[in-house]
């Protein structure tokens, strides 16, 4: 499996319009940190690619892939980020007089339907609670901790008759023992990491930061990380010192399984 970083940035992207700070400063000319809101585009051999997260930079993101048809989606949660392109894919759907697929937990594909309602004639709701499948990979999904904002899902992919596995968790903190046992046996974790050390109460934050997502790269013995929903607090031109299996995503990354 091909896995295609579409975005790298958390819920405001990169830069903030409202911010000057060096790191959004840097944004607006070099560039090196711009980052669009987090989504990765997955193909594997004999099925149509697979978009995971839908955010409002959605049409920005298909143009940088040369991509004119979105056939299948899947989601993690209903906040804006994750699904604010909802709206665009499923009118390029009506000009194209076609349909699409759009995979979720029944919890979030309700939120969906609650904000979108005139959604559903063009992207047809499929809970996968239970897994679904997708060529040879096999894949599961579970609820997890997204602090203050409550839950999200990530998802975990198995090939059984390669016998590799890789896990997507872009939004969460404190895992329970119970919610990184998904976690554990992966050959690739892409996890989100909003700060690179975030210094706010725990009440009131959403998701790890680098220095606690190595000590759970570490917990957990993932041979291989990439960092990915980092907020403007990550300056790609400074040196974290991150040990040589752990990386920053960015936009057009990508990843082999």
């Amino acid at each position: 499996m091909n896995i295609t970083i579409l975005g790298n940035g958390d819920s405001m992207g990169t830069p903030r319009v409202y911010c000057e700070c060096p790191v959004c400063a840097e944004a607006r000319t070099s560039g090196a940190n711009v980052r669009l809101r987090s989504s990765v585009w997955l193909e594997t051999e004999g099925e149509a690619p697979l978009l995971v997260d839908c955010g409002p930079d959605w049409r920005t993101q298909m143009e940088s892939l040369g991509v004119r048809q979105v056939r299948h989606g899947l989601l993690t949660h209903a906040h804006f980020d994750h699904i604010g392109g909802l709206a665009e894919w499923a009118d390029a759907c009506r000009w194209r007089e076609e349909t699409a697929r759009l995979y979720g937990p029944a919890e979030v594909l309700a939120e969906v339907d609650e904000r979108f309602p005139w959604l559903g004639s063009r992207l047809l709701a499929t809970t996968n609670d239970d897994g679904m499948a997708y060529g040879d990979w096999r894949i599961r999904t579970w609820k997890v901790n997204h602090g203050k904002n409550g839950f999200s899902y990530a998802y975990r992919f198995d090939d059984a008759g390669r016998g590799v596995a890789w896990a997507y968790c872009p939004d969460s903190i404190n895992l329970t023992e119970a919610q990184k046992a998904p976690l554990r046996g992966v050959s690739l974790l892409v996890l989100g990491t909003s700060y690179y050390h975030e210094p706010y109460p725990m009440e009131t934050r959403s998701l790890y930061d680098v220095v606690e997502g190595l000590a759970l790269v570490e917990e957990l013995a993932v041979p291989s990380a990439v960092f990915t929903h980092l907020s403007h607090d990550i300056d790609v031109r400074r040196d974290y010192g991150l040990p040589a299996h752990v990386r920053l995503a960015h936009a057009g990354l990508v990843l082999t399984v």
